[in-house]
């Protein structure tokens, strides 16, 4: 069902319970700190790729702690691709590329179920269409 995250333990639950064993590391503490390091390097990486406007609408359906980075200082969306990406994600979060790859495509089956339909559609419109199938 779309839209069933209404806060952040909500938003918590769902990244984590998808989240693939290779971005686990050992202990629950880990587990949660992982994916809040890659969770938050996706949506600043997002917020760069979507225009303005739309990572506002985005913004005004997360929780907000997760929100604010969404919002670029700039409206324009940088135009880039897959690659670059999960190699910003995995910069970010200071894990390889392959789990960054993973950690993207959680999030983003993550926002799916968070976000309702049209606006999840509107974002996934503005990007790559290979991300799309992450």
């Amino acid at each position: 069902m779309r839209g069933t995250c209404h806060g952040s333990q909500d938003w918590r639950r769902h990244g984590q319970r998808r989240l693939h064993p290779a971005c686990q590391p050992a202990g629950s503490r880990a587990r949660g700190a992982g994916w809040e390091l890659t969770r938050a390097a996706t949506v600043l990486t997002l917020g760069e790729r979507i225009t303005g406007g739309e990572a506002r609408h985005l913004a005004g359906v997360l929780p907000a702690e997760i929100a604010p980075p969404l919002v670029p200082p700039e409206d324009v969306a940088e135009k880039f691709g897959v690659a670059e990406f999960v190699r910003r994600v995995s910069e970010r979060a200071g894990v390889g590329e392959t789990v960054a790859r993973r950690g993207v495509a959680t999030v983003l089956m993550t926002l799916g179920e968070a976000v309702p339909g049209a606006e999840f559609e509107d974002v996934m419109s503005q990007l790559p269409n290979e991300l799309q199938n992450i």
